[in-house]
């Protein structure tokens, strides 16, 4: 008779995974700040899609954080993406709006 020789994988801790989700968290928190925040958002979100990846791509790690993290970092990538073309646009129409005042 064969020996059942099936025993379940233990997965290790994923601790790059773990930073990944927690820098892009911490992101998407700080980014509402003005000035510094988009800053600190770009820098943490991108850390946090960095490590997030690595995260996902190891072999027998728990992968959960890693995942939560990469769709994090990519939202935050997104709407930091749509702020800075939201703030060109403003400060285009600001300039204009300057342009047509001195004309006067």
């Amino acid at each position: 008779m064969e020996e059942n020789t099936n025993t379940p994988v233990q997965l290790e801790k994923n601790g790059i995974g773990t930073a990944g989700f927690i820098c892009a968290l911490i992101g998407l928190c700080l980014f509402w700040i003005p000035i510094a925040g988009p800053i600190i958002g770009w820098i943490l979100g991108t850390l946090g899609l960095i490590f997030s990846i690595i995260g996902v791509v190891k072999k027998n790690r728990k992968k959960g954080l890693a995942i939560a993290g990469l769709i994090i970092s990519c939202i935050l990538i997104v709407i930091l993406i749509v702020n800075a073309i939201r703030i060109a646009a403003a400060a285009s129409a600001a300039v204009g709006a300057l342009n047509e005042l001195s004309t006067l």
